[in-house]
């Protein structure tokens, strides 16, 4: 089982890889996991190159084959103009359309200050949920002034579990061999055809016709 860590943070140190950092910690406590850090500034130049191409150099392609290979991913910008950043949009912007498509993520943000806690919202959630990745409910913003404080280090811990249920549901104390049915089926994406991915208890992830789905909420 392997988790993926993308990091879009421009500095060395970085609070964004801090972030991603304590997230990835924060789900190794449920899940036996390896895990593999990207460091897109390490890619600046390749993730240009390949808009200018068409074709990706090497590391570039090991790191896009990691996403798409992944069991879980853990995604971490920081905020621009109230955005996820230029180099993380990018990035993205190269991943195969299906890659994602039922993945679990995590997403995670940073900023300057909390007038931009909402950036994972408004910005990265819609982001991938176009790619019909199964975003988790738990989106992680840590502002300058959250680090160390209580309130972060929670969420963090929350999130950590909820992609460790989702990567391997029976890793989790009281998770059962289940995933968790009712919060999949309130996240869960649409498919290319127009389905809805709905969760058996049984079976785990199942593709219900859309008109299915609606004629099971008819009323007779």
């Amino acid at each position: 089982m392997k988790i993926v860590v993308v990091s879009a943070g421009l500095s060395s140190p970085s609070s964004t890889r801090l972030l991603a950092d304590r997230l990835a910690a924060a789900t190794l406590q449920h899940v036996d996991a390896e895990t593999e850090v990207i460091e897109l500034r390490e890619l600046a130049t390749e993730i240009a190159q390949h808009f200018v191409t068409g074709f990706p150099p090497a590391r570039l392609a090991a790191a896009l084959d990691a996403v798409a290979a992944a069991d879980g991913l853990i995604a971490v910008t920081p905020v621009f103009a109230a955005s996820y950043s230029g180099l993380f949009k990018s990035f993205f912007d190269l991943i195969d359309k299906d890659a994602l498509t039922g993945k679990p993520v995590l997403l995670g943000a940073t900023g300057g200050t909390a007038r931009h806690s909402l950036v994972t919202e408004h910005a990265l959630r819609p982001l991938f949920t176009y790619l019909r990745a199964l975003v988790l409910p738990t989106a992680v913003y840590a502002a300058s002034e959250d680090w160390g404080e209580e309130g972060l280090a929670q969420r963090i811990a929350r999130a950590g579990a909820e992609l460790a249920r989702f990567t391997a549901p029976a890793a989790v104390p009281g998770a059962g061999t289940a995933p968790d049915v009712d919060t999949a089926a309130a996240i869960a994406p649409r498919s290319p055809t127009g389905a809805i991915t709905s969760v058996d208890p049984a079976d785990g992830f199942v593709t219900v016709p859309f008109e299915e789905r609606l004629a099971a909420l008819r009323v007779p």
